[in-house]
């Protein structure tokens, strides 16, 4: 009797309803995000719909953050005191109504907004 996923030389051969998917491409369901706090150890990893925004994940990476009680705290439990950055290196801050699904990378850098009085787009 064969299994469902059959070894020939090495290889193995994934069952046919699998290959191709079905009806053409999956949709994307949830992604995996990374998510660096100013002056944390290590990054908070965020799982997400594609649809959600730029500011859910912050939303959420202040939520994990306190409800992981990781070191150095927060200067504010409120979600609106932060922006996203592709990397500390980044200056141009994220759009909080940007779709994660559009977004170029699945690693962020979470830091505090600076109130310089200086508008930004």
């Amino acid at each position: 009797m064969t299994s469902p996923l059959t070894a020939r030389g090495g290889i193995v051969d994934a069952p046919a309803a699998n290959r191709g998917g079905i009806r053409g491409l999956q949709k994307l369901t949830k992604l995996l995000l990374n998510v660096n706090v100013q002056n944390g150890l290590g990054p908070i990893r965020v799982v997400l719909s594609p649809g959600n925004t730029v500011g859910d994940l912050i939303k959420e990476a202040v939520e994990l953050y306190a409800k992981e009680k990781r070191r150095p705290l927060l200067s504010s439990p409120n979600p609106a005191c932060y922006e996203l950055h592709y990397s500390q290196f980044n200056l141009q801050r994220l759009r909080e109504e940007e779709k994660l699904m559009n977004l170029e990378s699945r690693n962020f850098f979470l830091c505090p907004k600076l109130n310089d009085g200086v508008q930004r787009r």
